[in-house]
């Protein structure tokens, strides 16, 4: 494939690279309606059923590790032949979880911990499940393509959805309510959609074994075991603008908390833009070698907060913003060829399970990072961001390996 080739890409082939106009649309609303009612799920809990900020915690914990736990399941249903009955039913499940999320009266933790869990197993679900349908009907680097435009888009349908939820919160319980009637909504006919695209896969032969760079063996996935380690450490960066930074500038620096604000609002407008155009821009490097520089950048960035917050207080919350901007660059690198290099390494008689496994590290990450974070910080800048400088190098040299 020629260089062209690589880094030019029409937008009608990268829409059906995509799933198609149908498939677009549902992966919209389906991210709007998360919007509105994820980031505020634990307000919820504590505003509408008026149970203790732990208790909401606890359950939203509770859905997330089970999430994780049915992944292995999901993993083999796809590789049954399974797309978008897999994807649709990842929004059913949420479906679920809404109507029960409504159904919970006031004090009932356990309904409010189910509601969570199935809230949870759609939420897992949904990214290995929306990578093997776009693997079905895109291949090379078209497929690369279609995986960060899906990104992009659903960034852009979260924070839609997310800024119209912030405006509506001033009703108050009734406007959360709402938020929660319209969700469920969003994600019927988001799954109603999908499940119209009809995608489904025969079940590859064992000995059709396909990976990057040359064969692999015909019997079992590939040996990944250093790339879903590293994995881990490299997801803490998606955690990085929510969690460490607000805790970093407003707790510690005692900065306007409008600085976290605009640095999210910042990382969420450069995500939407350039994940599609720096991933076709890479695409003429292997994704290995692009993974490694992700997690190159990540760490310069890391650096880049630490000598950030030693600057003074007058300076320190601009330069945290803009050292921001390149953290947010190795995300869009590391997110544009993460999922890649893993649905290109999985031979096609086990991309279901290589992507759950490969979930399962993202999610596990995502899960311990909060903690992670929040007991580095009390110890300094240095054990905070000299720590993920340190872990994200390592596990950037373990890809590499």
């Amino acid at each position: 494939m020629t260089s062209t080739t690589q880094t030019r890409i029409r937008p009608g082939t990268l829409l059906h690279a995509s799933g198609g106009p149908r498939y677009a649309v549902a992966l919209t609303v389906d991210a709007i309606g998360t919007g509105l009612l994820r980031p505020f799920l634990l307000l919820y809990g504590v505003m509408v059923l008026r149970l203790s900020a732990p208790e909401a915690g606890i359950a939203m914990a509770v859905g997330i590790v089970v999430g994780l736990l049915c992944m292995p399941a999901v993993g083999r249903w796809l590789d049954r032949g399974a797309r978008s009955t897999v994807v649709a039913a990842s929004m059913l499940v949420r479906v679920l979880g809404v109507v029960l999320l409504l159904a919970t009266p006031e004090g009932s933790a356990e309904l409010f911990t189910m509601a969570a869990l199935f809230l949870g197993v759609g939420n897992q679900t949904w990214p290995a499940a929306h990578a093997a349908l776009v693997a079905t009907v895109a291949h090379g680097r078209e497929r690369d393509a279609a995986l960060a435009a899906g990104r992009a888009l659903r960034n852009a349908g979260l924070g839609a959805g997310a800024l119209l939820a912030t405006v509506c919160l001033a009703g108050g319980t009734t406007a959360l309510r709402s938020l929660a009637v319209v969700t469920a909504l969003a994600y019927l006919v988001a799954a109603a959609l999908t499940w119209s695209v009809r995608v489904h896969a025969r079940p590859a032969s064992p000995a059709a074994v396909v990976a990057e760079g040359g064969g692999g063996g015909a019997e079992s996935a590939p040996r990944m075991g250093a790339l879903l380690a590293a994995n881990v450490i490299y997801a803490f960066c998606l955690n990085v603008p929510e969690i460490a930074l607000p805790l970093v500038l407003v707790t510690q620096m005692h900065a306007s908390p409008m600085w976290p604000a605009v640095i999210f609002v910042a990382n969420t407008v450069l995500v939407v833009t350039l994940q599609v155009p720096v991933t076709v821009l890479l695409s003429r490097f292997p994704r290995r070698s692009v993974l490694v520089v992700a997690g190159a950048v990540l760490t310069a960035s890391y650096l880049g907060f630490l000598a950030a917050v030693s600057i003074g207080h007058g300076w320190a919350a601009p330069a945290v913003a803009v050292v921001s901007v390149l953290c947010t660059f190795g995300e869009i690198i590391y997110a544009g060829s993460a999922t890649a290099l893993v649905t290109a390494l999985a031979p096609a008689h086990a991309l279901g399970r290589v992507l759950a496994r490969f979930q399962l590290s993202t999610g596990f990450g995502l899960a311990v990072s909060p903690a992670a974070l929040t007991a580095l910080a009390p110890h300094g800048p240095v054990a905070l961001w000299g720590g993920l400088a340190a872990g994200t190098l390592l596990a950037a040299c373990a890809v590499a390996a």
